[in-house]
């Protein structure tokens, strides 16, 4: 079992950026593929961008690809999203989350969650 807590949401103007961090608990760290997630209000989750267990590869919703970039750190069991040129409809609450499967860009596939931290772009 793992635990996810993530952080370095807030609140930044359009065209700025933010780094979230995800801190997971537990020995086990590179038995998991991670993601990022988010969620709009009135919306469903979705994903963002995921990476491997090796860290090897990496993939993007088409809708962040080339603004943002995830990356893990095995010794230090965290992964982290740099969000550049952010846009007012990135707004949402941003998840961790890890899997143990191997298709890290499907929600259904993983198996922990963080509870979630706020990213407010203004327009």
């Amino acid at each position: 079992q793992v635990q996810l807590v993530e952080s370095g949401g807030g609140l930044v103007q359009a065209g700025g950026s933010l780094r979230l961090s995800c801190a997971a608990s537990g020995r086990t760290f590179t038995t998991y593929g991670m993601g990022w997630f988010r969620q709009a209000p009135g919306k469903e989750r979705e994903f963002v961008a995921g990476i491997s267990r090796s860290g090897a590869n990496t993939y993007y919703a088409d809708s962040v690809k080339g603004r943002f970039t995830i990356s893990r750190d095995n010794a230090k069991n965290t992964v982290t999203l740099q969000m550049n040129r952010l846009k007012s409809e990135d707004t949402a609450v941003y998840y961790c989350a890890a899997t143990v499967g191997l298709a890290v860009t499907r929600k259904s596939q993983y198996n922990y969650w963080g509870q979630g931290t706020q990213v407010t772009v203004s327009s």
